[in-house]
């Protein structure tokens, strides 16, 4: 009789151990009361994430009926694709698709290969003065561009730069591109927690500085590179305070180098211009703001952001790889 309850106490010791398990986990499983909160915040941090985008989606194939129907919430009655069409038009879509990718990639390009070098230079070389420029290079970072805006003004005017696209292109080729000492930095660890033997090895076989940079440095740096030239061209993309500046030209008035982020600045101003000439009137008062469709704007931004998430979701585990291997441990 003792047995069987002893037995009996053990089973459901054992049941409870195994239902504990199951919820809780150990050092070897994760427990489902675990894995429900770490799935939670992630469906809720992706929703607050996805949220605005699947709204711009949605929104932009709206008709104006279904933007003045407050029953029409996420499907659209009719898919208007007039309105992408519209957006095309008034942003000048086939103009600054060009001058986009232009003043994107190859500001990108040219600033990871100087920040490569230099972080090639500062993890691999010892000389006098090495720490102070380290810092230099850091500081640039730390001090906020709009203070160095207008002598940043004063000598690309008088370098005739203004204007032209020499005026992102040209400080990138030179390390001071958008946040070129964040990349020095990257590259610079990176560099230095590859190992020296590999350096040592191919000096012995007789190969000079500059071969060891091209055929070890950047093969074994491929996920850094990938990181710099995504960041770069995301944020000379998204950029738009600095390409107004020093891209609106000497002359009051227009700018003769324009970008999709540009354009869609200054959309509704546009948009009043394209419908004052296809109507052949001019809104006033009142009617001025009403007259801006909301789905042709987000129809807009849409087009402003969907070469990025194309390149984004082409990359993505290209990305994801570089992010874990760079950032965390550089091997």
């Amino acid at each position: 009789m003792m047995q069987a309850e002893s037995t009996q106490r053990a089973s459901v010791s054992d049941r409870w151990n195994r239902g504990k398990m199951l919820l809780f986990g150990n050092r070897n499983k994760t427990g489902v009361l675990f894995k429900i909160f770490v799935y939670t915040m992630l469906i809720a941090t992706g929703f607050i994430f996805l949220y605005p985008i699947l709204h711009m989606f949605v929104t932009s194939f709206m008709s104006l009926t279904d933007l003045l129907d407050d029953a029409v919430r996420w499907v659209p009655t009719r898919i208007a694709l007039d309105n992408y069409e519209e957006a095309m038009r008034v942003m000048n879509f086939r103009e600054a698709i060009w001058p986009s990718i232009q003043l994107s990639l190859l500001p990108a390009l040219g600033q990871t290969a100087v920040c490569a070098l230099t972080g090639y230079g500062f993890s691999r070389f010892k000389f006098k003065g090495r720490g102070l420029l380290f810092a230099l290079v850091i500081l640039t970072y730390i001090v906020p561009q709009h203070v160095m805006m207008v002598p940043k003004y004063l000598m690309f005017t008088d370098y005739q730069l203004i204007g032209t696209a020499g005026a992102q292109i040209l400080p990138a080729l030179l390390g001071q591109g958008l946040y070129s000492a964040i990349f020095v930095l990257i590259f610079a660890q990176f560099f230095s927690q590859t190992p020296l033997s590999l350096d040592e090895a191919a000096r012995v076989d007789g190969a000079g500085e500059l071969r060891i940079f091209f055929k070890i440095a950047i093969p074994l740096a491929a996920p850094a590179f990938i990181i710099s030239i995504l960041f770069s061209v995301v944020w000379y993309w998204n950029e738009t305070y600095f390409s107004s500046l020093f891209l609106g030209g000497s002359g009051a008035g227009t700018s003769p180098i324009r970008t999709l982020l540009m354009e869609l600045n200054n959309f509704e101003e546009s948009y009043k211009r394209y419908m004052q000439e296809a109507s052949g009137s001019w809104a006033s008062g009142s009617s001025v703001s009403s007259i801006v469709n909301e789905a042709i704007v987000m129809a807009g931004t849409m087009l402003s952001i969907s070469p990025l998430l194309v390149l984004y979701f082409l990359l993505q585990r290209y990305f994801v790889e570089s992010v874990d291997r760079s950032g965390i441990t550089g091997e």
